[in-house]
Formats: C-alpha cells, structure tokens, sequence
C-alpha cells in the first residue's frame, strides 16, 4: 500500500515546493507598494530563488539514492519554514533577497521525485511516471493564481505566512506516508560524477533542458509583474493569466512523457525546438496582448512537452548513476530560468523594449534544434547503420526494453516480415514456441551478465513454417557503461542441420 501511493504523495510534494518556490514573483506587484523597489530591483528578488532551487538539484538527487525520498522531503519542508516566515516580515530588498535565497530549496526537491519513482515503476512507464509526477509543476499555477486574490484581501504578509502550515502538514504527511524501505543506492557522489561527465549526451540533455524547463520558469516568474508594467493589466488578472500559461505547460508535461513512451524522443523535439524558435521569434516584435498570448501559449505547450521529452531520455541512458544525472540536468534547467529576466529587464533598461532578449531565446532554441536534427541523423548515418544494410546476416536492433527499433533487409528475407511489420513489434513475434521458459531465462541471465549471447534457436517465418537459425545478441553500452540497446545477428541453418543428420543416417 505505501509504495502505491509514492506517485501522488511525491507529486503533491513538488506542487507544495513549487508554490512556495514562486512566492515572490506571484506577490511582487503587491509587495511593491508597501517596500520601495525598482523595476531592476524586482527582477532580481523574482530571480534570486531560482539560484538554490537550482544548484541544489544536484546534490538532493544524490541524497535521495542514498537516503530516500522520505527523508529528503521531510528536511526540505523543515528547512523551508524559516525562509518563507522571513520573507512575510520583510521590509527591504536585501531582506527579500536573502528569504528568496533560500525559499529556491522548493524548486530544488524536483530532483526527489524524477530519482526515487521510477524504482517503483517498469522501466517501459518511466516516461509517463516522471511526466506525471512533473505535473507537479502545477503548483507555481496554483500559487499565481490563488496569492494575488487572497492578498487582495488579508494582505501579501499574513498571505505568505498561510504557506508554514501548508509545509507543516506536508512534513507530517511524509512521515506517516513516505516509504521507510525505499531502496537506496550508495554509489559515492564523486564517482557518479566521474563516470559520467564526459558523456556528450549527457550535456546535450542539459542544453535541451536549459531551454525547455528554463523557459518555464522565466515566464512563470516574469509574467506576472510584465503583464502589470507593459500592458496595464490589474495584477489579479495578469495572475490568471500566468496561471493559465503555466496549467498549459504542466498538463502537457505528462503528455511528453506519453509521446516520447510511443515516438522517436529525438523527432519530438525537432517539433518542440521549431516551435520555441518561431513562438521567440514572434514575441521580439512587440506584439498585442492577444499576439502576446498566442506567442505565450505556444512556448508554454512546447517547454511542457520538451520537459516529459527530456526525462524520458535521461534513464534511458544513465539507469545506476540516475540521481546524479537527474539532479544535473533539472540544475540546469532550473539556471535556464535564473537569466532570462535579469536579461529582459536589462534590455528594457537600455533599449526600452524585449525584443532583443526575446531573440536570444529564438536562438537558444534554433541552435538545440539543430543538434537534435545532428543527434537523430548521425545515428542514421553511422557506419554501422550501413553494415547493417549491406550485410547478408539477418539484423534486428531493439531498445533496452525490448521494442524492436531497427531490422535489415536480410531479416525481411529471412523472416519473411517487412520493416513497417517488424519495427515497434516484440521480438516475441517470431516465437516457434519450441523453446522452453527456462532456455530463455539462461539466454538473458547470460546476456545481463556478460553482455552477450550465442546458440541455436528455432523461430517462425511470417508463413508459418519453423527455422533453425545460429543466433548472436550483443548489449550496446552508452559511454557511461549503461545498456541502451540489444542487436541481434543470425542466420538460416535449417537445410545446414538436415545435411547434418542426413550425414549422420548414411554412416
């Protein structure tokens, strides 16, 4: 019964360190009226939170393997207390910086959940799992939506203040519902580092992060007081309407994750990066409000979609140094979200309007989607794609869960089956049933532990008829030493092994 309910005790978690982590940017307009601060002032005090909710990702993705989620959230909330009692008695920017220094902890315990749930969860749902919990992002929506109209009426001070009975009750939460026997990983930190920070995917991931996730955080932390400043709106509805713009982007997170499950995760964010580029682009020219909202819309549906994209891809790659590479990629999602409006108000500032920092964006944007084109092609392009196709051997490549990615077209000789048959199939569909549960249980024993495997074993064609083939699997390991991919190689040997026997009867 505990294990079932990590999934919505752990994304009721995030949504409670999400809303406290937008504190600030949800209640700026409201705090300056009683506290004197500038436009440059206020950006840098909605940017500030974002530092701690960044940087520490790393290290709570590395604690969470080696204490447990439980544990990790339980401090996390304690630690937060004091912070946001601080920020509500505030009266100076340098009391405000220093309380939103520390209030960024809420950010930083996304790391908690993308390391500890997918232990409870086939490596198949992964995706769908850490989208789902994701969506815990709905916590800055409901924090910009809800704090403007409550401190509309009880104040922004005694409205901040609401939030350390929220956190005391979540503390108490995980200690009667957080799981005590989470299964713990003692790799040192220092080590998990090392195997793999040489890994180009690894930085890659945290490029398409920076931009997916980052935007995410920029507009959700500048909208509100932009809206305010540039369009006139009243600061309730410029609530509503960054609320809107971040309830997009959460409840498309999962449905990232459900895409990158069925799809090519690579081809996705082509999409996602053409999308960003063009939203940018749109948005440098100083629109309308209703142009404002298209520009907006269209940044939030892609930042959800590209971050349920990009946790789909990180325990594809990096399964036993998982936390570390978690808590390095939400870190650098979390900084993509610390510049952009120190960047815009700079800019304002100097220029008097957005358009160069919305351009930079585009850029950013442009530049991760020609690296995702450059990382799908040059899979598609590699000598060993070409062997494949020129060799006489039947062929076939699945991923790490078993769904066929790739055959040649000496299997569809062989097998009878074509490549639009064969591909997202399991490699069960050539079963002759002749072979017995315990003949594949030493197959994949010997596969998990020496990576390789190599015997006789009959299978069907499409029409039906068994054949002896001489199979060879071979485990395809990523730079970190984790498998990513199986390839088979095989050959007919039926008409071999009647000779054989005729051979046999004559003698």
């Amino acid at each position: 019964m505990i294990k079932k309910i990590q999934l919505p005790l752990q994304t009721m978690n995030l949504v409670i360190g999400f809303m406290v982590w937008v504190i600030l940017s949800s209640l700026i307009s409201f705090i300056r009226e009683d506290i004197s601060i500038t436009i440059q002032q206020a950006a840098w005090i909605t940017a500030i939170p974002v530092i701690l909710g960044s940087i520490l990702r790393v290290p709570i993705g590395y604690y969470t393997n080696l204490w447990g989620a439980r544990k990790v959230f339980i401090v996390s909330f304690i630690l937060l207390i004091p912070p946001v009692y601080y920020i509500s008695i505030a009266d100076s920017f340098i009391g405000l910086v220093i309380g939103g220094l520390f209030i960024g902890i809420g950010g930083a315990v996304f790391s908690v959940g993308v390391t500890s749930l997918p232990k409870y969860y086939p490596k198949e749902r992964h995706g769908f799992v850490n989208g789902i919990y994701g969506a815990g992002n709905i916590g800055t929506a409901i924090t910009t939506f809800s704090a403007p109209v409550i401190a509309s009426r009880i104040g922004w001070s005694s409205t901040i203040q609401l939030y350390t009975i929220l956190l005391a009750l979540f503390i108490l939460a995980n200690i009667f519902l957080g799981d005590k026997k989470e299964v713990k990983v003692r790799t040192p930190i220092i080590q998990q580092i090392k195997s793999v920070y040489k890994s180009d995917k690894l930085w890659l991931f945290c490029l398409f992060y920076f931009v997916t996730f980052g935007s995410f955080v920029a507009f959700t932390v500048y909208l509100p007081n932009f809206l305010v400043t540039n369009f006139d709106l009243e600061k309730v509805d410029a609530g509503i309407r960054t609320a809107g713009f971040i309830a997009v982007a959460t409840f498309l997170r999962p449905v990232g994750g459900w895409l990158a499950d069925r799809y090519h995760s690579l081809i996705l964010l082509m999409y996602v990066f053409g999308g960003f580029t063009l939203a940018a682009i749109l948005l440098s020219f100083s629109p309308s409000i209703q142009w404002y909202t298209v520009g907006c819309i269209t940044i939030a549906a892609c930042a959800g979609i590209g971050n349920g994209v990009v946790f789909k891809l990180v325990p594809m790659y990096f399964q036993k140094q998982a936390g570390i590479v978690n808590g390095l990629v939400a870190a650098m999602g979390g900084l993509g979200g610390f510049f952009p409006p120190l960047v815009l108000s700079t800019v304002y500032e100097m220029t008097g309007h957005y358009a160069i920092g919305f351009m930079a964006l585009s850029q950013f944007a442009l530049v991760s989607f020609v690296l995702a084109v450059w990382m799908y092609y040059q899979d598609k392009l590699s000598l060993s794609y070409q062997l494949m196709e020129s060799s006489p051997l039947g062929m076939m490549v699945t991923d790490r869960y078993g769904k066929i990615m790739t055959v040649n077209p000496a299997f569809t000789e062989l097998t009878g089956y074509s490549y639009e048959e064969t591909v997202g199939n399991n490699p069960n569909m050539l079963s002759s049933g002749q072979q017995s549960k315990k003949f594949y249980e030493d197959m994949w024993e010997k596969l998990t532990n020496d990576g390789f495997w190599q015997g006789e074993i009959w299978n069907k064609r499409k029409d039906g008829k068994n054949y002896l083939e001489w199979l060879t699997i071979s485990a395809i390991q990523d730079d970190a030493g984790q498998t990513i991919q199986y390839a088979g190689v095989f050959s007919d040997i039926t008409n071999t092994q009647s000779l054989q026997k005729q051979n046999t009867n004559n003698l």
